[in-house]
């Protein structure tokens, strides 16, 4: 952030009362990732930010990841009951099998087991 509003070491330093290295040790910290949230609520505190912390899922929503689990939990006991009927000569569809996913995975979505996250 320094290095985008065009600020130098010693002009951070002299906000936060740390000598040039004291920054380059803060942006060594950044880089690798050991900087603590304390030091970067600092650093927000002196550029006149926000520190803002959190997770994002990785499917872009909170709704597409339980979408995702529901579904692959869905097709474990599906295809479970799914093959035990098979074995016994009582064979479902493949869209009878689909279907069944997609209600099983709209039960669990509804549930939110906690089964969901193992």
């Amino acid at each position: 952030m320094r290095t985008t509003l065009g600020m130098s070491m010693q002009q951070l330093g002299n906000k936060l009362s740390v000598t040039k290295q004291g920054i380059l040790d803060i942006e060594k910290r950044e880089k690798d990732g050991s900087i603590t949230l304390k030091s970067l609520r600092e650093l927000g505190r002196v550029l006149d930010m926000e520190l803002v912390y959190g997770f994002v899922p990785k499917d872009g929503s909170l709704e597409a990841l339980i979408e995702k689990k529901a579904l692959e939990l869905a097709s474990k006991i599906v295809l479970h009951t799914s093959n035990t009927t098979k074995s016994e000569d009582q064979e479902n569809s493949k869209e009878r099998i689909e279907k069944a996913i997609q209600e099983r995975a709209e039960d669990i979505k509804n549930k939110m087991p906690k089964i969901l996250w193992n």
